[in-house]
């Protein structure tokens, strides 16, 4: 019996040091990332973001500003037409992370953690149920806590 599991267990570890290539992902359209924009709840795109006058800023969030904080967004709207490239895609690496990681499909996954170390594989039946845009990330960290809940299990047996 002991062999099996010391068996197992060197299966499991071999099998989770495989690496895995993505394949190469092109960069996000800047007209296809929406931002929310005062307390409206209007929405803008980072094209048109980059292109706004500030007095259709202003009308669009409701808030009028200062000289400072004109001068501040015209600033930060020069650096965003820096970061979007002619054929309309974002090359800035920061500013592609930053809505890859607000759109909670990659990074870790609490809730899938959780069902897959707490529940098992009820657990991780539970994160193949539940249908929305972050299922992909939640089943693969409820599989990650499958993984991490039985090889402590192991520990403790042994």
């Amino acid at each position: 019996m002991k062999k099996i599991i010391l068996v197992l267990t060197a299966v499991l570890l071999a099998a989770s040091t495989f690496a895995t290539v993505a394949p190469a992902k092109k960069n996000p359209q800047a007209s296809s990332i929406m931002l929310p924009v005062g307390k409206t709840g209007a929405k803008i795109s980072l094209l048109d973001l980059s292109v706004i006058s500030t007095k259709d800023f202003q009308q669009l969030t409701g808030n009028k500003m200062n000289l400072a904080e004109r001068m501040s967004f015209k600033l930060a709207q020069r650096q965003l037409r820096g970061s979007i490239n002619a054929d309309g895609t974002v090359n800035s690496k920061k500013l592609a992370n930053v809505v890859k990681k607000a759109d909670g499909t990659s990074g870790f996954h609490v809730g899938g953690f959780a069902l897959g170390f707490l529940l098992g594989l009820i657990g991780l039946l539970i994160a193949y149920l539940i249908n929305d845009d972050k299922k992909k990330n939640r089943v693969k960290w409820a599989w990650i806590g499958v993984g991490v809940g039985l090889v402590l299990w192991l520990l403790l047996i042994l």
